[in-house]
């Protein structure tokens, strides 16, 4: 579906927009891939890379709304995956964070809806789900904005929905290169937060995948959770260092000990299906004629509800990484 044509990617120049790139070039022919970034230097470098006719490198920030309609002239499809993603960072910079993660949301939005842009998806996180810290709240935020903006788009075609997965194994700033480094410096032990500590786990490839599936399985409004494994961040550790010993150093602020990706609270607005899981929009005043419609998706797929009171939660995930899937990651991130 995105041969000829035009797709642009927010925050394009980072992991998940590097490899969203290569894989349209590598499986598509698509008209132009717009890649939309406020840093020159990565995009300088990103062409190095990806230098195909149809490639373009706009400059620009997700809180620049005039510049966000510019770029999307003439635009099939968006993905969104700009933000400000580390924690600390988010706490002690606050304002920071809602300017982009919730204004840069409202403005992504703005532009689509001035260019009747087909379909949008933002990238969402586990730490949307029951927030505790101020990048989680934003996230939220942002997750309500691109579902809600289903029911403001008027005589506009364009549709919105939600990808929300867990920690991208590789990905800057994650925990695999963060271990890795350590044991290239000949580190005498590796940091562990808390020794019963676990997290969602996702390859940048399966992501990528995933995101492009949904672009064909999206009605709009809805929330897309893939089934993935869990994994604890004590037997990474010993996975990746079986020699060196673990040092438990204390929960860091705004941090859970487990990651939630569909929150019991949304139970009765929850589908299963064979893959993923699909939080449905609470309110759909754009789609009434269609009360049941997200029990079968676009492309045919069916789901079912799940149980009252059902949470998808790193912690009683029925499926966890054991020494051999923790190894097999870890080569898939460094690949």
């Amino acid at each position: 579906m995105f041969d000829g044509k035009s797709i642009l990617i927010t925050g394009g120049t980072g992991s998940f927009g590097k490899k969203y790139v290569q894989t349209l070039l590598k499986n598509y022919q698509p008209r132009k891939i717009i890649v939309y970034s406020r840093d020159e230097l990565k995009q300088f470098e990103m062409q190095q890379r990806f230098n195909e006719p149809c490639m373009r490198y706009f400059i620009g920030d997700v809180r620049d709304k005039e510049r966000m309609i510019r770029a999307m002239k003439g635009v099939d499809y968006v993905i969104h995956a700009a933000a400000l993603k580390q924690v600390p960072a988010a706490e002690y910079n606050p304002m920071e964070c809602i300017k982009t993660n919730i204004n840069g949301a409202e403005n992504v939005i703005d532009a689509a809806l001035a260019n009747n842009v087909e379909k949008v998806i933002a990238l969402s996180t586990d730490k949307a789900a029951s927030p505790v810290n101020l990048y989680g709240a934003t996230k939220l935020c942002s997750d309500k904005l691109f579902v809600a903006a289903n029911n403001i788009s008027g005589g506009h075609a364009t549709r919105f929905s939600v990808v929300r997965y867990g920690n991208v194994v590789g990905s800057r700033g994650s925990v695999v290169p963060f271990f890795n480094n350590l044991i290239a410096e000949g580190a005498d032990h590796l940091p562990v937060t808390h020794e019963e500590m676990t997290r969602f786990w996702i390859t940048l490839q399966q992501g990528v995948d995933f995101v492009l599936k949904n672009f064909e399985r999206m009605l709009g409004g809805e929330i897309f959770v893939p089934k993935i494994p869990s994994m604890r961040i004590v037997d990474l550790a010993k996975a990746m260092a079986p020699d060196l010993p673990i040092k438990i150093i204390g929960i860091r602020p705004g941090e859970k000990l487990h990651e939630v990706m569909c929150p019991s609270e949304l139970s009765y607005d929850t589908y299963e299906f064979h893959d993923h899981y699909v939080i449905t929009p609470a309110i759909r005043f754009y789609s009434n004629e269609r009360s049941n419609e997200f029990t079968t998706n676009a492309i045919g797929e069916s789901g079912t509800p799940v149980e009252h009171g059902f949470e998808y939660n790193s912690k009683n995930n029925p499926d966890f990484l054991d020494h051999e899937g923790l190894l097999a990651f870890n080569e898939m991130a460094n690949a």
